[in-house]
């Protein structure tokens, strides 16, 4: 047996975004980066690819990220990023060469969580960059990086007076000669009080507070710096304070006395001094003797929520520009007037509060939680409660800003994937409550997040598809719910990814034209779509004020009109939410706790699904038919404790499943049954049987975790039958069936050890593996492999085992594997031919497709 590393190409990384402010910073270089869980993802928004890369390396949730300025001369770009894991570490990232890597971790850089970051660069000639921590322990941390040896040193801890904790912190050079010496750097610390503290340096690059600035009533979220005139290094330097108060102050920052602060504005100085709280601040730069003032020079009112964000960016025509993120779900871009100098809102973007209260940081949608600027200030995008993000692009020609799509992921544990029959599109559920369907778009070649079927009120746990236009989930709910496919989102989905097979009967069907989820409702309900010009009003299902009708009331806001979904891009994350609901067509009732697994005949006739249980009652198989959706009752009774995976072989005829119990146990048809079945014939309460065959109480000395049937039908003939287990105990087991005292029993042919607990297994379809079976294999620790076998008799071998290099591994368990059955198209051209394809969920959130090439180690 030979062990080989092999390189797979990554087809397409989802992962939803952390929900903190400071978590994503947008780069010199055009790259987005962003906390994703553990991993920090990069994204280029001037391409179609989505996430090109996932770093790996916190233990916790990313909670800042910050690119430090790149210094004339160097490659690479640097980045910073802290979290949850209370560490601090700087990365090293080539976009040209595709190469990036960890340079360096801080270990308990902080004694709490790491909430904001800032950055500035020292001098080019020093090749220092100075950036400054703030974490939940009360503290302060002042950092520099070395460009030339490539170390960060700890130049000063600065505890917060009062014990506040710092969540917004600002760098900049003080006005002066434009040469950052010692005596010449101003800081802002914010967080959870309603004052900024402002510290400056002296000769030994030590910080000291200077000033108190009050005026905000709650939290303040976000602090930025910005020079007035960049060209002129004696200019004013302007601060953004953003605060939970749902207010944005403006400070003026002046070099010299408070006069000439005052005079500098072009207002009457009597006036401003009169005027209440514009109290003037005086500091010093350290010891240099360099003295400036501060003052509060605008108070910018216009949203209704919590302000998280507010950046700084020029114009083309070098206009300063304010962005800021609100959770009342918008976006503000404001710009003084020309003639008044008065701060007024340019552009709105994002969406108009849909009902009182929805939009609120604690309500249901939660608004904007970040907004970036683009290095030239031409886009922005900004982060959603959701995990995705938002982008808007400004077209010079027609002065106005334009949506444009950007990517979304999963933001909590992705808990089941499973492609279409077709292999044309891949769905998957998490315990973030949303179903999403991911498929190819035909025009980049790339993969995008099309379709959101389902949003749900409980965790999901489990998925499997039902042929090519419906599926079923399960839910901590004790049922299931079956869903189909919509007329518009078949037309979208036709159009984007080239199936015209999707499209077959669909015009002609009784299908719905889309979906609606009422409010406080769980089941997504069918509605008719609308022209574009049509009254909401006037639809079926919408309450109309003051009429006695006793309809249901539906939100106009969310109801899907034909121009929705007749578009040339992947849907945006609006549209996403509202518009490309699948119907819910059946409830499957029957088990007394939460679904922990289900699994669809490939003929698609029967669901098998089973719930957690700690007694033999519960941990029983139920069976459900599709045709008039009716238990085949009793159901399957085999284990004591919660079963975790159910597998029907390739031909239906068998059912393996296995559990906490350690046991594994196979059931098989019942011979009358399958004739019953094959003829699409009916026995009320019978339709299906199956019975039990074999069980082994010790499969595993530990609970098994997955199992998988592999397709032998075609390599050895229908008689064979081979199975795979694994769990907890570290171990792979192939199992046969051989011939024994006349009757056909399971065997252990082979056990493969591993250095995790294994928690993922899957088979490649035997069209995908020719003569050898692979076997994908996921583990605790993240790691991926693929087993080449090869079945010769009764027994099984390891031909080969190929690892996945450690830099596509996952920082957290893989959740579950599935191969993508090779896609047909109506020419009969196969689209795997370029390599075959694995889905892998993760439990750090993130939804990955790799690309292994044909054979698996090409050596």
């Amino acid at each position: 047996m030979t062990e080989i590393e092999v390189s797979v190409d990554t087809r397409y990384l989802s992962a939803g975004a952390n929900r903190y402010a400071a978590a994503a910073d947008w780069g010199e270089d055009g790259l987005i980066a962003f906390g994703a869980d553990t991993n920090i993802c990069l994204w280029d928004p001037a391409t179609s690819k989505g996430i090109t890369k996932l770093l790996s390396g916190h233990t916790a949730h990313v909670r800042a990220v910050q690119f430090l300025p790149r210094l004339p001369g160097d490659k690479s770009t640097y980045l910073v990023s802290g979290g949850d894991d209370h560490s601090l570490r700087v990365w090293s990232i080539d976009p040209e060469a595709g190469i990036s890597s960890c340079h360096q971790t801080i270990q308990d850089a902080h004694t709490a969580p790491i909430n904001c970051l800032a950055t500035l660069t020292v001098t080019a000639e020093s090749r220092q960059v100075l950036f400054v921590s703030g974490g939940a322990d009360a503290t302060v941390k002042v950092w520099t990086l070395d460009a030339e040896v490539h170390q960060v040193s700890l130049l000063q801890t600065i505890k917060t007076t009062r014990k506040y904790f710092p969540l917004a912190i600002a760098l900049s050079r003080l006005p002066g000669d434009g040469e950052l010496n010692a005596g010449c750097v101003i800081l802002a610390v914010a967080g959870t009080s309603s004052a900024i503290q402002i510290f400056t340096t002296g000769v030994d690059m030590q910080f000291s507070l200077q000033a108190n600035l009050p005026g905000h009533e709650n939290w303040i979220r976000s602090l930025d710096f910005v020079r007035e005139k960049p060209d002129y290094p004696d200019s004013d330097l302007l601060l953004a304070s953003a605060s939970q108060d749902k207010y944005i102050r403006l400070w003026r920052v002046h070099k010299d006395t408070a006069l000439s602060a005052l005079n500098a504005t072009g207002m009457d100085v009597s006036a401003k001094v009169l005027m209440p709280g514009n109290k003037i601040h005086k500091i010093k730069s350290g010891d240099s003797g360099n003295h400036f003032c501060i003052m509060f020079e605008a108070l910018l009112l216009g949203h209704e929520d919590w302000i998280y964000t507010a950046r700084w960016a020029r114009t083309a025509g070098g206009d300063l520009q304010l962005l800021s993120a609100s959770a009342d779900n918008s976006l503000s871009i404001w710009q003084p007037d020309q003639e008044s100098g008065i701060w007024i809102t340019v552009a709105r973007l994002g969406e108009v509060s849909r009902e009182k209260g929805a939009t609120t940081a604690t309500g249901s949608i939660g608004g904007f939680w970040t907004g970036l600027w683009s290095p030239t200030g031409s886009s922005v995008v900004t982060l959603g409660r959701t995990g995705s993000w938002r982008r808007w692009d400004y077209n010079a020609d027609e002065d106005m800003w334009q949506q444009n799509f950007a990517v979304s992921g999963h933001t909590r544990a992705v808990t089941g994937i499973s492609w279409s029959r077709d292999g044309s599109y891949l769905l998957s559920t998490s315990s973030d409550q949303t179903t999403r369907l991911h498929a190819e778009w035909k025009t980049s070649h790339t993969w995008h997040e099309m379709s959101r079927p389902q949003i749900h009120g409980y965790d999901l746990n489990c998925i499997d598809s039902l042929g090519v236009s419906s599926f079923v989930s399960g839910a901590d709910e004790k049922l299931m719910r079956v869903f189909t496919e919509p007329k518009a989102v078949a037309r979208m989905l036709n159009h984007l990814t080239g199936g015209e097979s999707r499209l077959i009967g669909v015009e002609d069907s009784a299908l719905p034209d889309a979906a609606n989820m009422p409010v406080l409702g769980l089941s997504n309900k069918a509605i008719d779509v609308m022209d574009h010009d049509a009254d909401p009003a006037q639809q079926p299902g919408v309450d109309v004020p003051n009429s006695n009708s006793d309809r249901e009331a539906l939100d106009p806001a969310s109801m899907v009109r034909k121009s929705a979904l007749e578009i040339d891009h992947p849907a945006f994350e609006e549209s996403l939410s509202r518009h490309t609901l699948w119907p819910e067509v059946e409830k499957l009732y029957g088990h007394g706790y939460e679904i922990s697994c289900l699994a669809t005949s490939h003929d698609g006739k029967l669901i098998a699904s089973a719930c957690k249980a700690s007694s033999v009652n519960h941990a029983v198989i139920r069976l459900f038919e599709t045709e008039h959706w009716t238990e085949i009752k009793p159901p399957l009774t085999a284990h004591s404790l919660t079963v975790t995976r159910i597998r029907f072989s390739p031909d239906d005829r068998l059912l393996l499943s296995v559990g906490r119990d350690r046991q594994w146990a196979v059931f098989e048809r019942q011979q009358q049954q399958q004739q019953e079945l094959s003829g699409d014939s009916t026995k009320d309460g019978n339709f299906g049987a199956y019975r039990l065959l074999q069980t082994n109480p010790k499969g595993h000395s530990r609970m098994i975790l997955d199992a998988a049937w592999a397709p032998l039908s075609s390599i050895v003939g229908d008689s064979k039958s081979v199975f795979a287990t694994a769990g907890r105990d570290k171990q792979v087991k192939i199992w046969v069936n051989r011939q024994k005292e006349g009757k056909q029993v399971f065997e252990m042919a082979l056990s493969v050890a591993e250095e995790h607990a294994v928690t993922a297994l899957d088979f490649a379809p035997a069209g995908v593996a020719g003569e050898q079976l692979w076997l994908a294999v996921g583990t605790e620790g993240g790691k991926l492999l693929v087993l080449e076998l090869k079945a010769e008799g009764d027994g099984v071998s390891v031909v080969s085992t190929n690892r996945v290099k450690a830099d596509l591994s996952l920082p957290k368990a893989v959740t579950q594997l599935a191969w993508r059955p090779e896609v047909q198209r109506s020419e009969g051209v196969s689209e795997c031919g370029q390599g075959r394809e694995l889905a892998i969920a993760g439990e750090d959130g993130s939804l990955r497709i790799y690309s292994f090439l044909s054979p698996v180690g090409e050596r």
